[in-house]
């Protein structure tokens, strides 16, 4: 029931307690009492009372609460939130996905707490958030310092119900705006960390447990505008047909076997325009390979790296469609005499692992990004000049990918052709290429002019 009978008494004090600070009111002729450390603190939750009381709110006559400091005394903390929101967006969530929501919710929780005393350094809280949001950790499994670290956190994390306060607001998109180390993020990290933090508190409106999502608040939306992102891709990490040729070659002679066993997997991204993810799902049945002249690869699934934390099978690789297609979608790519001949040497001297792919390992796993990595900072260290291993030429595997799009477009492919092939809608294309393309002006003009002299012919 409610009541707006109130009365409030003088704060007591009762020397030789632990909280000797007492704090006494009456609702409804019920007496109602809360003990304190410090006088300051007993004053602070007095003050809340009688704000409340002239405010003209109602108080709960079962808890002697006003209606604000009941709702939050009943409402979930936010760290309770957070796993409940994992746990219900895992299930047809994708591996890569869930990474991302299991990220941003450890990037926002640490913070959103009552106070710092006691707290563990930030590492460790991570750490263990992690241990309790990823549904294949175990809690009973944790480290000592994990354990310590969540009894904490359950015990700090603030309600829910803060967050329909601006400054707390504040504090978990400055979490999502800054590194581990201090430092600004990336426009696009903080993008991608925003977005979940948002939709989870989307999710807390579902719920009931906010009344609206306090990031579209006008003062939020001006104060945290989400920045603009350049994805446009830079054309001096763009390699030319010969500086990717010789690369190739180099790969080639790196080891005995491991350079060997990727020089067919990087000419896949150039030659095909293909993600990493996408080569490292393709099989010899997606391949039309004939002896001479250009040959096609069907591609319908890709596998990209997420984590054995992440995968329902507990695999490093998860088995997805292609990127933003259905699963019943394939994409063809014509590929060039040069592709071909790579694929055939390696299926010759390699062979395909039992379910087909032509890339793994030599135990027959697929190749973690880290070893495909550190193999190409060899290749590119044999290949470039000192001069060009200061610039972003050709600085990551990706890069491949890059090129092989604008060699394509610079041919005069038309653009929709190049997307489709790519794997990419033209709009996305045009926004990410439109750099790489501005210093063909003379070769654009020479076509123009010879169509002009077929027309005047």
């Amino acid at each position: 029931m409610k009541s707006y009978d109130v009365r409030f008494w003088k704060i007591q004090v009762r020397k030789g307690r632990r909280k000797p600070y007492i704090v006494r009111w009456v609702v409804a002729g019920a007496n109602f009492t809360s003990s304190y450390v410090t006088s300051g603190l007993a004053d602070s939750f007095r003050s809340q009372l009688i704000t409340a009381a002239r405010n003209g709110e109602a108080f709960d006559t079962e808890s002697g609460l006003p209606n604000s400091l009941h709702r939050e005394k009943q409402a979930i903390t936010w760290f309770e939130h957070a796993a409940d929101y994992v746990k219900a967006k895992w299930p047809k969530a994708a591996a890569n996905s869930r990474r991302s929501i299991v990220e941003g919710m450890v990037t926002v929780t640490p913070v959103l707490v009552r106070d710092r005393r006691g707290a563990p350094d930030l590492k460790t809280l991570r750490s263990a958030l992690r241990w309790a949001l990823i549904p294949s950790r175990h809690e009973d499994q944790a480290p000592e310092e994990v354990t310590v670290a969540l009894t904490w956190l359950r015990k700090a994390s603030l309600p829910i119900t803060a967050l329909s306060e601006h400054s707390t607001v504040s504090k978990a998109l400055n979490a999502c705006a800054t590194r581990l180390d201090g430092t600004a993020a990336a426009p696009e990290y903080y993008r991608r960390l925003r977005r979940v933090f948002y939709n989870s508190l989307r999710h807390a409106v579902i719920s009931g447990r906010l009344r609206e999502n306090p990031l579209d608040e006008k003062t939020v939306k001006h104060e945290w505008a989400q920045p603009e992102v350049d994805d446009a891709v830079d054309p001096r990490a763009v390699g030319n047909p010969h500086q990717i040729n010789e690369a190739l070659i180099v790969c080639s002679y790196i080891g005995r076997r491991q350079g060997p066993r990727f020089v067919a997997f990087f000419g896949c991204l150039y030659y095909a325009m293909m993600r990493p993810a996408e080569t490292a799902r393709l099989r010899a049945a997606d391949c039309q390979l004939p002896k001479t002249g250009w040959g096609k690869l069907i591609l319908e699934a890709s596998r990209p790296e997420a984590g054995k934390d992440y995968t329902d099978n507990g695999n490093l690789h998860d088995d997805r469609s292609l990127k933003g297609r259905t699963k019943k979608t394939v994409r063809p790519i014509p590929i060039p005499p040069e592709l071909v001949t790579l694929l055939r040497q390696h299926i010759n001297r390699f062979g395909v692992a039992p379910d087909g792919r032509l890339f793994r390992s030599e135990s027959g796993k697929p190749v973690p990004k880290s070893t495909y990595s550190r193999l190409w900072t060899k290749v590119r260290a044999l290949a470039l000049t000192p001069e060009q291993l200061t610039s972003p030429l050709m600085a990551r595997p990706y890069d491949l990918r890059h090129a092989g799009v604008t060699w394509r477009l610079s041919a005069g492919v038309p653009a929709a052709q190049v997307a489709e092939w790519a794997g990419h809608s033209v709009e996305v294309l045009q926004r990410i290429y439109h750099r790489c393309m501005s210093g063909y002006d003379e070769v654009w003009i020479e076509r123009m002019d010879h169509a002009r002299r077929d027309i005047s012919t």
